[in-house]
């Protein structure tokens, strides 16, 4: 069975009290998790020592980082590792978020290297693609997000694809309150699974988690989650109320 994913991306927010403060209320809803769910939680890299104190010993449970280098080590002035993040205990990192790719150029290329390094230290990566609403209005979203799949992870082994989890995000409904509708979601996440299916068979593709990341609050989430091909989501804005966010782990189904 493929893993059900709830991941929390906290973005650059909250000040260190406010997310001691938030951890404290998540730690205290006590959100249920079936033996094949995951809750993980992406938060600035400053907060991640706070993070992992919080959350120890929760079953299925995992702390990530929203970015890393691609490099192992050097002269790269204040940039953070994958293998630095896996020495603090840090399983799961985020790369190629919308956001990463508009506003620090990363290309497919970059990205590529990036899944390398994380895979290479035996974390997992989580794959950011999706289109900007130029491409949905042109309805060519299938081969912009195809073209993000093959350019930075066509090159891996079966073995080492089913490691990552993707993240698809319609850019056009994140953080501005529009939300794909749950058939557009399946519809787009069934053509991602399908892409795999062609390149690496349909039984490693059957084992990629997929999670939706476009403005996933408690009230959508059950429906977006019920669909066959959507495997959980990637919250922004939601994951930074607790009760909105702990609602969003207990949609998992």
């Amino acid at each position: 069975m493929r893993k059900q994913i709830a991941a929390a991306n906290w973005k650059m927010n909250l000040s260190l009290a406010q997310a001691e403060t938030l951890l404290n209320e998540l730690v205290d809803s006590s959100p249920t998790l079936g033996a094949h769910q995951e809750a993980i939680f992406a938060v600035p890299a400053i907060y991640i020592p706070l993070a992992l104190a919080k959350l120890a010993n929760k079953a299925n449970v995992f702390v990530a980082a929203q970015n890393c280098h691609q490099k192992e080590a050097g002269a790269y002035t204040g940039e953070v590792s994958a293998s630095m993040l896996q020495s603090m205990g840090v399983k799961h990192i985020i790369v190629g978020h919308s956001e990463r790719r508009e506003y620090f150029t990363e290309s497919d290329a970059l990205l590529a290297e990036k899944v390398n390094a994380i895979l290479a230290i035996h974390s997992t990566p989580i794959f950011c693609c999706g289109e900007p609403l130029a491409i949905r209005e042109a309805e060519t979203q299938n081969a912009f997000v195809e073209a993000q799949l093959k350019n930075s992870l066509f090159h891996l082994s079966a073995e080492d694809i089913i490691k990552v989890v993707i993240a698809y995000e319609p850019i056009w409904a994140i953080g501005t309150g529009k939300t794909a509708s749950s058939a557009q979601a399946q519809d787009i996440h069934a053509y991602i699974r399908s892409c795999f299916a062609s390149k690496y068979g349909e039984v490693v593709a059957n084992e990629i988690s997929i999670l939706y990341g476009g403005s996933v609050k408690a009230s959508n989430a059950k429906e977006i989650f019920s669909q066959p091909d959507v495997d959980g989501g990637l919250v922004g804005g939601a994951s930074l109320v607790a009760t909105e966010f702990t609602a969003i782990i207990n949609a998992l189904s």
